[in-house]
């Protein structure tokens, strides 16, 4: 089996086969493999999941996760398939676990936003301390990762690499400024840049919190 990979492997590279290319971005833990995979992959996967949700928003989610599962679980692609096939599996699987909790989670979702109309007078947003209290803090945190990852797609790539090697690889400061070649000043400076561009983007969704200031 380990034979055939590396044969398919050899031949792919050889052959010079994009996804061969973006494999090996992933593996490597590349910064830059995660754009290439959402610029590669992004629109089929969203294509796909809307043939089976007939939803728009709920497409775009599977999207997002699809594209931050196969960015992160990369490895545990064996080869015995193609690249793309894999992917699309993931979708498949994404799409059909969406349709089993989509209705129940529409059906929260009402019941929470006819409670806050009901309430008199209604309480702020901005009052609400701790989201950990939250009865749907599972599926809070799994819109919020969505909207993180396409906000991080969307950065300059000056700024989008520093966030990806400390905020989604969990790489030291010394280790991502090692891997893009700059002093560790330079990294904490775009990596800083980066995340108040992420913060201002996503405080209207998450009420104001904010992300994490930790710069070591």
């Amino acid at each position: 089996m380990r034979e055939t990979e590396s044969l398919r492997s050899a031949v792919n590279v050889a052959t010079g086969s994009p996804d061969a290319r973006l494999l090996a971005l992933l593996r490597a833990g590349d910064e830059s493999g995660l754009r290439e995979l959402a610029d590669a992959y992004e629109a089929k996967i969203y294509q796909l999941a809307f043939r089976y949700l007939r939803n728009r928003e709920d497409a775009e989610e599977v999207t997002q996760d699809v594209l931050y599962k196969v960015y992160r679980k990369v490895e545990a692609f064996r080869g015995e398939s193609a690249l793309s096939s894999w992917i699309y599996r993931i979708t498949f699987n994404a799409a059909m676990s969406r349709l089993r909790t989509a209705p129940l989670q529409r059906t929260r979702t009402d019941e929470e936003s006819s409670r806050w109309r009901d309430e008199s007078p209604p309480q702020p947003l901005a009052e609400v301390a701790d989201w950990s209290n939250m009865a749907d803090e599972g599926l809070y945190r799994r819109q919020l990762r969505r909207r993180l990852l396409k906000a991080v797609l969307a950065l300059p790539a000056i700024y989008r690499a520093p966030v990806v090697l400390r905020d989604i690889q969990g790489l030291t400061t010394e280790e991502a400024s090692a891997r893009l070649r700059v002093k560790d000043q330079t990294l904490k400076s775009r990596l800083h840049r980066g995340r108040v561009i992420l913060r201002k983007q996503l405080i209207d969704f998450a009420g104001g919190l904010t992300l994490h200031h930790a710069a070591a």
